[in-house]
């Protein structure tokens, strides 16, 4: 069918997942940018990597305030469960 419509739970459930599997990419990057912020501060680097990882942070709370909104629920994370 040319204009087949797509059941609106169909739509709901792709763009949780969308955005479940964004917030896992994004707090991966977040953890990477605090690693590498941690092994650089040592070695007295400027303070854009400190930005990057303040961003990286940003980026995710927003993306986790989103998806409190839409109440969608994904996996438990292990770095949220060592908290």
């Amino acid at each position: 069918m040319l204009f087949h419509h797509r059941n609106q739970e169909e739509i709901k459930q792709e763009r949780d997942q969308r955005l479940l599997n964004l917030i896992y990419e994004t707090k991966a990057s977040w953890d990477h940018a605090k690693e590498t912020e941690r092994a650089v501060y040592e070695a007295n680097a400027s303070t854009e990597l400190h930005y990057r990882s303040r961003l990286q942070e940003q980026k995710y709370l927003y993306l986790y305030r989103i998806a409190r909104k839409f109440k969608v629920h994904g996996e438990l994370n292990q770095s949220v469960i060592d908290r």
